[in-house]
């Protein structure tokens, strides 16, 4: 336990550089929205620290995988949906609300408040990377294939939904088709099952049921957070999207 918050004070002062990093550079580019890149690129980083500072095992380096295959996707995916358009409308509405005390406020609530929540669903990791190596077990087995579906539902609706706002001829026009014919929100459906993923990996280490937290954290800041409430908000009033919300669910895809 002792190594356990050695390290993690160590992730504390990695991620404040960190987070300070892209505050600066959001700054400079005069957009916040930058913190949605940041975010999964946080992640490989604290993976890339543990396995260059810890003992890793096969498992573990599975982890690390899983989690570089993540990050790294869902930042360049933003990265890409962000080129050459103006701050996402979240960030710029936050931004005309703060008024005055916009950068201590961004610098509080959008950077360092992100590297916390990093670091606490980053803790599975960290508690794998410090415990004896974990055996391929059917808790591996479980976690991957959860995680793969978890993989296939956020890149594939998040490419669909790309590929639908590229082509739509209006702004009142919704996505219906594909994965988001089954949920309102089958990216954000993919990125909770891939937490619980990696979450069942870990659990044959000690005292893992103190660390379902992190998957418990994903899945209810995006469902009553900062995910599915604040795109939800910006079709009210949109008859179209009332009619969708009457026949699809909102998370868990409904095929029948």
């Amino acid at each position: 336990m002792d190594q356990f918050l050695i390290v993690f004070l160590q992730l504390v002062l990695l991620l404040f550089a960190y987070a300070t990093g892209w505050y600066l550079l959001s700054l400079i580019k005069k957009r916040n929205d930058i913190a949605d890149i940041a975010w999964g690129l946080g992640y490989c980083l604290v993976c890339g620290f543990l396995l260059l500072s810890q003992p890793t095992s096969n498992v573990l380096v599975l982890l690390y995988c899983l989690v570089f295959a993540w990050g790294i996707r869902l930042s360049v995916h933003i990265f890409i949906r962000n080129r050459g358009k103006n701050e996402d409308f979240r960030y710029l509405n936050w931004r005309k609300e703060w008024g005055r005390s916009f950068y201590w406020r961004s610098y509080l609530q959008v950077f360092l408040l992100q590297a916390g929540l990093l670091l606490l669903v980053v803790c599975p990791i960290v508690w794998a990377a410090l415990n004896e190596p974990l055996e391929f077990s059917y808790f591996t087995m479980a976690g991957v294939l959860l995680w793969l579906i978890g993989f296939y539902f956020q890149s594939i609706g998040d490419y669909q939904l790309m590929v639908f706002l590229k082509n739509r001829t209006n702004s009142n026009q919704i996505l219906n088709t594909g994965l988001w014919k089954y949920s309102r929100h089958p990216n954000y459906f993919g990125e909770i099952l891939m937490w619980w993923g990696i979450y069942i990996i870990i659990i044959p280490l000690p005292y893992a049921v103190f660390f379902a937290l992190s998957p418990l954290l994903i899945t209810l800041l995006i469902a009553f957070v900062s995910g599915v409430p604040m795109l939800e908000k910006r079709y009210e009033g949109n008859s179209a999207y009332e009619a969708y919300k009457k026949n699809t669910p909102v998370l868990f895809p409904k095929f029948w």
